[in-house]
């Protein structure tokens, strides 16, 4: 970014990890825990009470928080794809979008790519296709489309901002299963988003799905509980898009034709900060390098593959209603247990 002169409004401000008065009690203890392994290991964190919490980010429904100071910024991620963009092409790289790949091929001396007009044929091609459906059949099974949806607010007041104080800007989000995920912009906005995740059956992705009022109106609801100084702020844009999620919500890598093709996939909504890595490891996979990063199991295994439907739609719903059930108790039950024993979801 910096060599670059990339204008994305970053910010290495950090970001806190909350506890609030509608999780369990279990779930602060288990981020306390997470606040001492961190520390141990020499990351700068900085663990937050009520009342310090409360200092740096006004809520009456804050509890607490873990404040990572040293692993990350915020950064307005359109700014940034733009500028690489910019970048990508300043360094000869030729993007032509609105150009749809409908079918992958190998022909033995190259990689066929066919779009409706015309066939692309190289030595290699690296796929970064997220939550749109596989040029590779056998990779369809390990991801599903989510939709997220988010608001964001009209440009705060500086008596609305001082009410709230947030002074160091950190981004923010909840300790919890189904949580949100909140920043401000740099024109002092909050977007607040996340939280209702929706799979539709059959992984069905439209442009329609990307409106969705009641997700909405339960983020602006939750919004004015966590925030209800600011009662009366109007939200001026609002919108929702699909995550490639996989079994283990981390990204995953392959390859295919004897290793000129590779993919990277199903990060889950952390795209933006992993798929840099994910991209050099997609790289050095097509260039058959063996690096630290590649040796690693994690590079090596794939997640279990989704079930096919009814029985996909069936067990993601049940596993969102498993997690709200936790997030309302604490406790696990049968169903998150089993998941955890066959290596699924956040623990896998």
């Amino acid at each position: 970014i910096r060599e670059h002169n990339i204008d994305c409004d970053f910010e290495r401000n950090g970001a806190i990890e909350v506890a609030s008065s509608w999780h369990p009690e279990n779930y602060t203890d288990e981020l306390q825990e997470d606040f001492v392994q961190l520390r141990d290991l020499g990351h700068d964190v900085v663990w937050l009470d009520r009342d310090a919490m409360r200092s740096e980010v006004n809520s009456p429904v804050f509890t607490g928080g873990l404040w990572t100071k040293d692993s990350s910024a915020l950064v307005d991620p359109a700014r940034l794809a733009w500028g690489l963009k910019r970048v990508a092409q300043t360094l000869g790289v030729r993007i032509y979008e609105d150009t749809r790949a409908v079918e992958l091929n190998d022909t033995k001396k190259k990689i066929e790519i066919k779009t409706p007009l015309a066939k692309i044929k190289a030595n290699n091609v690296a796929l970064a296709t997220n939550t749109f459906k596989p040029l590779l059949r056998k990779v369809n099974k390990y991801i599903a489309p989510v939709y997220d949806y988010c608001l964001v607010t009209e440009p705060l007041t500086a008596d609305q901002l001082a009410s709230v104080g947030w002074r160091n800007r950190q981004g923010l989000a909840d300790c919890s299963n189904q949580f949100h995920y909140f920043r401000l912009t740099a024109d002092n906005r909050i977007l607040w988003g996340g939280y209702d995740a929706i799979y539709y059956f059959g992984g069905q992705m439209d442009k329609e799905l990307e409106s969705r009022p009641e997700s909405w109106a339960m983020l602006s609801r939750q919004f004015f509980t966590t925030f209800p100084q600011l009662e009366g702020v109007k939200f001026s844009h609002m919108w929702g898009a699909p995550i490639d999620t996989c079994a283990r919500y981390s990204v995953f890598w392959g390859t295919h034709f004897d290793n000129r093709v590779a993919y990277a996939l199903g990060y889950t909504g952390l795209g933006l900060a992993a798929s840099r890595f994910g991209g050099e490891v997609m790289l050095d996979l097509l260039a058959k390098n063996e690096t630290r990063a590649t040796q690693t199991e994690f590079v090596k295994t794939k997640p279990r593959a989704f079930p096919p439907e009814p029985f996909r739609f069936i067990g993601i719903q049940a596993t969102r209603w498993s997690l709200d059930y936790e997030d309302r108790t604490g406790k696990r039950n049968l169903w998150l247990r089993l998941l955890d024993r066959l290596g699924l979801g956040f623990d896998s």
